[in-house]
């Protein structure tokens, strides 16, 4: 006779649909999914849940938004038992329900986990007399093994506790994205992460039923959420940005805000490129979007937040364990950042109740930004020289250097005074200024952005081009000098941003991409290097990755940080061929997950050399997400023609 714990082993899924409710709408195929001795498990191509046999735990979670099956990693940590409870565990066709024993009573049920191909149903249920523990689930975030997940919530926090509120989505990078409901309002998940703590998690508490809530019940709908274009279901080289268009958020619990990751440092720099996804993102739930988690974002960096790159983020920052900006200077992009992700949200929601509200700390940012421009020529400047040596030679690391830090977000290379990413990023936040400021009718200060903007259009391409390479340099360090690795970043931001005309974008994109034949480079699959030859030693901060070593880190290393900015860049010059050898092969990456995790070296995957060795730290950097942003211009412009 065929027992209990045997029945999925057999069962067909005509069978499994026959016995299931008639309110589940059965579409999807059982897969084979045998339990193991310490394990029930259940899968459907969208997702694998593994249950405790002896108590109401998770210990494996996988998802996959596209229904693929693609279920092999399993980044759940085991917990650790909390009480010594007896558990009656009882699987039935479509359910496992933790029964607890009680000293010859009848069991009472207190968990039940119910499945549907798309769907997982986790009921609590109070018993008189005992205090359920709630049901917690740690995922890992770095393993040699690659079984691990930068696992996040997006959501809007509680303001006074690490508390996420429902509707929210689990996102899990490369794998697929659950939307979280409750049936009971005001219930909100914990959630946790821990950055220096080995080994690195996030943790997701779900709270038990109570006297007040006799029954909770949280309901997970595996779903992709992506911007919806013609065509692009059917065609798998998109299933990468399918999966994975999310992966540019990952909030914080303890900051309450957008950040590299999780467990990792908000960045002030990067805000705008979180702000330009959320702009195009579809709602996450009912009454919940995107751009809902960008103003809370941006509503704690405007209620006095600082951020990696912002005078005064120091370690242990609101206890939070951090990388200290220990520079007595801002970053010089970090105020454009923080205003372009203000006017994006601003222009994309049509908040103009926000934007009259905060507009006393916009125009404070934008005053900040301006006032940087020492010389006067135009042109935002950084204190620091940027001059040969400035970092190095002067400031080895581990003496003065963390108090020295360059000008921008690619802070080992010695961007400084005059930064070219920083002032294309300043003149985008100056236009975007502008039309907002001007649309609420305060047209003193449109027009007082107005004339910076152009100011720094002016000064822009006769300050940075190089007519010897026929690109924009880096930087213009204080004493005249030209500082040119022949970025790619730095030469496809200006394109993006406006700040050259066509002409000269048309010019400087062709160089680039004869620039990057000449260097060799055409491993796409990588990323991009954020420059095509050697930056200098007196021109790399001592210490630091790939000080004297090319293609290491920021040296000219690939990575998939800023891509967005030169695919588009060819998008609109005319080139969308180069523009598409670059994307599809990123595609491809993004879908096989190729840029997060640890490789075999011990080093992490979001920056690599151009042989595919791994040396990045992060495990998982959010930014590099913002290449999948680049999809819309490609489907646009095939539409077009």
């Amino acid at each position: 006779m065929l027992k209990r714990r045997d029945f999925f082993k057999v069962i067909t899924p005509v069978v499994v649909a026959a016995m299931l409710p008639e309110d589940i709408d059965w579409k999807g195929v059982l897969l084979a999914a045998p339990s193991t001795p310490d394990r029930y498990d259940f899968k459907t191509p969208f997702y694998h849940l593994g249950l405790s046999r002896t108590a109401p735990e998770i210990t494996a979670l996988c998802l996959d938004s596209l229904g693929k099956g693609k279920l092999s990693v399993n980044p759940i940590l085991p917990q650790q038992a909390k009480t010594n409870r007896a558990w009656q565990a009882t699987r039935n066709n479509h359910s496992i329900t933790y029964s607890m024993k009680s000293n010859g009573s009848p069991t009472k049920d207190c968990w039940t986990f119910q499945f549907a191909p798309k769907h997982i149903v986790i009921r609590s249920m109070a018993t008189a007399g005992a205090l359920l523990d709630p049901l917690v689930v740690t995922f890992k975030q770095l393993a040699k093994n690659n079984r691990a997940n930068h696992a996040t919530l997006l959501g809007r926090m509680e303001k006074s506790r690490q508390q996420m509120r429902l509707p929210c989505v689990l996102h899990m990078p490369d794998l697929g994205t659950a939307r979280i409901t409750c049936n009971v309002e005001h219930i909100g998940l914990g959630y946790d992460a821990q950055r220096r703590d080995t080994p690195q998690f996030v943790e997701i508490t779900f709270p038990p039923a109570t006297a007040q809530n006799p029954i909770i019940e949280y309901t997970l709908e595996i779903t992709a959420i992506y911007p919806k274009l013609p065509g692009i279901e059917k065609d798998p080289r998109y299933d990468g940005f399918r999966r994975n268009f999310l992966n540019i958020f990952q909030i914080n619990p303890k900051f309450r805000a957008l950040a590299n990751n999780a467990s990792s440092d908000v960045v002030a720099s990067a805000v705008y490129e979180y702000a330009m996804v959320a702009a195009k993102c579809p709602p996450l739930a009912q009454g919940l979007t995107c751009l809902d988690i960008l103003r809370d974002t941006l509503d704690r960096y405007c209620d006095g937040m600082l951020a990696y790159g912002l005078v005064g983020y120091g370690a242990n920052y609101e206890g939070v364990s951090t990388a200290p900006w220990d520079t007595p200077y801002d970053a010089l992009d970090a105020m454009p950042s923080l205003l372009i992700a203000a006017c994006t949200y601003i222009q994309a929601s049509e908040d103009w109740k926000w934007a009259a509200d905060r507009l006393t700390t916009l125009n404070a940012w934008g005053f900040k930004m301006l006032e940087s421009d020492n010389n006067p020529n135009g042109l935002i400047e950084y204190p620091l020289s940027g001059n040969h040596g400035c970092y190095s030679t002067r400031y080895p690391f581990g003496t003065s250097y963390d108090q020295h830090q360059p000008s921008n977000a690619w802070d080992t290379i010695g961007f400084g005074h005059e930064d070219a990413y920083s002032n294309a990023l300043a003149y985008r936040a100056c236009v975007m200024m502008e039309q907002v400021v001007e649309h609420i009718g305060h047209h003193a200060e449109a027009e007082f952005f107005r004339v910076r903007g152009s100011r720094i259009r002016a000064a822009y391409f006769r300050t940075f081009f190089n007519p010897q390479t026929g690109l924009l340099a880096g930087w213009k360090s204080s004493d005249g000098q030209l500082h040119d690795y022949q970025f790619t970043f730095v030469n496809s931001v200006a394109v993006w941003s406006g700040v050259l005309d066509q002409r000269q974008a048309a010019a400087v994109m062709r160089q680039l991409l004869a620039k990057m034949k000449t260097a060799g480079y055409s491993f796409f699959r990588l990323g991009l290097p954020g420059n095509l030859i050697p930056v200098a030693i007196d021109d790399y901060a001592l210490g630091t990755p790939g000080a004297g070593a090319f293609q290491v880190y920021c040296n000219g290393g690939a990575t998939p940080l800023d891509c967005y900015f030169t695919i588009e860049a060819l998008f609109r010059t005319g080139m969308a061929a180069a523009a598409r050898r670059i994307l599809y092969p990123m595609l491809e990456s993004f879908e096989s997950g190729s840029f997060q995790g640890v490789g075999a070296d011990g080093m992490t995957k979001d920056w690599k050399n151009w042989n595919g060795q791994c040396f990045g730290y992060e495990g998982f950097l959010v930014d590099g997400y913002l290449t999948l942003l680049a999809v819309l211009t490609d489907r646009n412009a095939a539409q077009n023609h």
